[in-house]
């Protein structure tokens, strides 16, 4: 048996979740149009022949503005160590921004190999392709050079050759059939906070956490129905009036639209009641971070 850990990084929005998610052929990260979706640490977890590929996605590589911010970065800098690889997914523009890098840079101070994921090949032709790879390959040794599409899968069997060339002997790290580390209430509580980053505009939604406060099971047994209480946290009163929406319509949106996600994920009926509650200034707040979970302690 042989396993291989890998670290997946890259700027907001260029990917980084529906990769883990194509691979892992589960929806365990959740993802938007909108920057800085994934908060916290995933693993995803792909079982092939005798090898397991354990794949970290992390929070796009930015300037934190808020300590949920430097959270989110920290995440980053920490993912490149300690891993057997490193997965850089960045666009298809022959030019290397200031988040890639400092991400260069970072897989540089630790001597871990990398591999180049140029994403969204679906969009650019083979001569932008060819430009993108050589910008990179003159800033860095690249052990490989991979054009995928996340979205549709071209290019994705490659990659997965590619990194499996990093595999070691030694014995799996998860049981075979499981796709992810996170827990069930964190994925529900993610499933949530994906339909208000898509329902909402502006700054509103990266202002809003998940809560999870009741998670219980009944019926029976080959049709159990769960039951789930969540509340949702702003910052503003003003944002609550938006998340709940004229008589209510808006919070019915998005917790028909998550509970849809979520009967998908868990293959149960569920029973889905949300709440809005205000916390101002939660994203700067040491205890209100620690509570909610965004917090190595």
């Amino acid at each position: 048996m042989r396993n291989v850990m890998l670290s997946i990084v890259g700027r907001p929005n260029v990917g980084k979740s529906t990769l883990i998610n194509t691979l892992t052929g589960e929806k365990i990260a959740i993802v938007s149009s909108k920057p800085q979706t994934t908060r916290n640490r995933i693993f995803g977890v792909v079982s092939r022949d005798d090898t397991q590929l354990v794949l970290l996605d992390t929070p796009g590589f930015h300037k934190p503005r808020t300590k949920l911010g430097s959270y989110m970065t920290g995440l980053v800098r920490e993912s490149v160590a300690g891993v057997d690889a490193v997965l850089l997914i960045v666009a298809p523009i022959p030019n290397i921004g200031a988040q890639e890098a400092l991400l260069i840079d970072r897989v540089r101070e630790t001597g871990v190999p990398a591999v180049l994921v140029i994403n969204k090949l679906d969009t650019v032709k083979r001569d932008e392709l060819l430009a993108v790879a050589a910008v990179y390959s003159e800033a860095f040794d690249f052990a490989a050079v991979v054009p995928i599409s996340a979205k549709t899968g071209e290019g994705v069997d490659l990659l997965l050759t590619e990194i499996t060339k990093f595999a070691s002997e030694g014995q799996w790290l998860f049981p075979e059939g499981v796709v992810t580390d996170q827990p069930e209430r964190q994925i529900i509580s993610e499933l949530i906070r994906e339909k208000l980053l898509i329902c909402l505009q502006r700054e509103v939604p990266h202002g809003t956490a998940v809560e999870i406060t009741k998670y219980s099971e009944r019926g029976a047994e080959d049709d159990p129905i769960i039951d789930v209480d969540a509340t949702i946290y702003c910052e503003k009163a003003s944002h609550k009036g938006m998340i709940i929406g004229k008589n209510g319509d808006m919070l019915k949106k998005i917790g028909q639209l998550a509970r849809l996600d979520i009967e998908r994920f868990m293959g149960a009926r569920v029973f889905l009641q949300t709440w809005v509650k205000v916390r101002e200034n939660w994203r700067d707040s040491d205890a209100q971070l620690r509570n909610l979970g965004y917090s190595e302690a």
